[in-house]
């Protein structure tokens, strides 16, 4: 059996321009080797919720790689929850496919933040999925929302309306206002 590999990979943002997606700098790209591990049972492509892992499993090595790594994250008493996930699946994915993954900050809250993931076919640059996330930043002991403190807003940059970066924004699609 094939297994699925994930690794982290400087690719230029710009592979996803043709797809309509920019992610522009501040994303963290890597590449996925579809295994045969995420198959469907039935229908020969990748599972639905093997996107999922994906989109998590890119998630944190985004955040890994910023230095808020897991050990950190648990020592501060902190931790990132998914509120919210919306997935476009737009194409299908095979086992031995090479995908291109992208993903980035759209907009802050107080507590909260939207994460945008693209996933790409390589071969014929097909964009297969795109997910919007909105991750909750919670205190573990109360299980209650946490403000986001300032080292981390500032680690990861995010694109105001004019596609500048900057390290707020107003409420997003999700519909979720500012705190």
């Amino acid at each position: 059996m094939i297994q699925t590999e994930f690794k982290a990979a400087a690719l230029p943002a710009s592979s996803f321009v043709a797809t309509g997606i920019e992610p522009g700098p501040e994303a963290f790209t890597a590449t996925i080797r579809v295994g045969d591990d995420g198959i469907s049972r039935g229908v020969p492509h990748v599972n639905n919720a093997e996107y999922v892992r994906w989109i998590d499993r890119i998630a944190e090595l985004a955040t890994d790689a910023a230095g808020f790594t897991r050990p950190r994250m648990l020592a501060s008493d902190r931790m990132w929850f998914v509120a919210r996930h919306e997935i476009d699946y737009r194409g299908e994915a095979f086992s031995g496919d090479e995908l291109l993954v992208a993903t980035w900050l759209d907009t802050w809250t107080r507590t909260t933040v939207r994460r945008n993931t693209a996933i790409m076919r390589s071969a014929d640059q097909r964009l297969i999925c795109f997910a919007a996330t909105r991750w909750a930043f919670v205190n573990l002991t109360s299980r209650r929302p946490a403000r986001i403190p300032p080292e981390m807003r500032a680690a990861f940059p995010v694109r105001d309306s004019a596609g500048d970066s900057a390290g707020d924004s107003a409420g997003d699609s999700l519909g979720e206002q500012p705190s």
